[in-house]
């Protein structure tokens, strides 16, 4: 397993309680749209074992030619200790990553695409969407739902309607309007359906999903394989 060393070239407060630590790119480090990586702080690998307190699986929210490797989080006044170090973190300071893998590219099936996230997990569709203005090849359209208790809502610039690309976005502050949404969009029974969130959030999307009559196989969650046919396996009781 390959470790890379970089450090933070800088830090952006996309809203109150959300920053982007963009990291500077080492060399022959490479990873695709919807890619996750592990993101370790100084002296996790000090001991004989791991330090997993200091290591995270984080979504990486850029694209290569952005050349910075952008992490997006959420750290809350009350947090854990991994966050309360990277709140400290500078400009400068170094940190960790590796096993870089991507569960959720963009797949190209000549079908409609719906982005399911909730929160800061958007930060895993930034990418997506970066890849399909670029080329919209075999992709019918993608629409995006997001839910943000705060209001606080991410990227908008980005996550912003635009009809000429096939493009739409919608923000909903609240989760009945969040699940009435999911169920129109399932209207749609051949769609791909792309989830990003909590487990329990997972879990609450797969329901609806399948109570509308989605395959699993139409399910696209950022977990690796085993984890997600878990998600996936349970039995409707209709």
């Amino acid at each position: 397993m390959q470790i890379y060393w970089t450090k933070i070239n800088k830090i952006i407060e996309e809203t109150p309680e959300v920053k982007t630590y963009l990291l500077d790119c080492p060399e022959g480090f490479t990873w695709e749209e919807g890619s996750h990586t592990h993101f370790a702080l100084e002296g996790f690998n000090a001991g004989e074992k791991p330090n997993r307190s200091l290591i995270r699986h984080m979504s990486i929210s850029t694209l290569p030619h952005e050349n910075s490797i952008g992490i997006t989080t959420r750290i809350k006044e009350q947090c854990s200790e991994f966050k309360t170090i990277l709140r400290s973190l500078e400009v400068g300071d170094e940190v960790a990553i590796f096993k870089t893998h991507s569960n959720v590219p963009l797949k190209r099936e000549d079908k409609n695409v719906y982005l399911l996230s909730s929160g800061v997990g958007l930060a895993t569709f930034r990418p997506l969407i970066l890849d399909y203005f670029n080329r919209a090849d075999n992709v019918n359209q993608i629409h995006s739902l997001n839910i943000d208790s705060t209001k606080d809502f991410l990227f908008t610039n980005i996550f912003e309607s635009v009809p000429d690309k096939r493009f739409t976005s919608q923000f909903v502050d609240n989760r009945k309007d969040y699940y009435e949404e999911v169920k129109n969009l399932a209207a749609d029974k051949d769609g791909l359906f792309y989830v990003v969130g909590s487990d329990e959030f997972l879990e609450q999307n797969i329901e609806v999903l399948r109570e509308q009559g989605i395959k699993p196989e139409q399910i696209m969650l950022d977990k690796h394989e085993q984890k997600k046919a878990e998600f996936l396996s349970f039995e409707l009781t209709i």
